[in-house]
């Protein structure tokens, strides 16, 4: 009866390893598409009056400022100073949000990874960890 008992808990085992397995793998083969995804993204930000427009990549790094040439008509350093940065930094929060969404799509769901990269949560990160380890918060000693 035991030896029954461990057969059905090894392949209970095996079975679960195949699967985290195979997720692994599924993972791995799509890291190296993610990297060139990723590598290639750029996002661009026109200004609301389209004077001003801003490519980032996917780092929010600054890749090109275009100007119109309308946009020397105003001499108006501070106004157009202001135009720059808010443009930018529209590109920026759209290019982390497509990134997040990117890098969401090849990771599996439950892995907290997805949380942290919109949220800046280390806590996302280890909560499935947390959860199967039985840790609630309170600290260790």
């Amino acid at each position: 009866m035991a030896e029954s008992v461990d057969r059905d808990a090894n392949r209970a085992l095996r079975a679960r390893f195949d699967e985290v397995y195979g997720q692994y793998q599924q993972l791995r083969s799509g890291l190296d598409e993610l990297q060139v995804r990723l590598a290639e993204l750029r996002v661009t930000e026109r200004s609301d009056d389209g004077q001003v427009t801003a490519t980032v990549g996917a780092r929010g790094q600054l890749i090109s400022v275009e100007l119109q040439p309308s946009v020397y008509q105003n001499r108006d350093a501070q106004a157009l100073s202001r135009k720059i940065t808010s443009t930018v930094q529209r590109a920026t929060n759209a290019a982390t949000a497509a990134v997040q969404n990117l890098v969401a799509s090849y990771l599996p769901a439950n892995s907290g990874s997805p949380d942290f990269l919109r949220s800046g949560d280390f806590g996302a990160l280890l909560g499935r960890t947390d959860a199967i380890m039985g840790y609630g918060g309170e600290r260790r000693g």
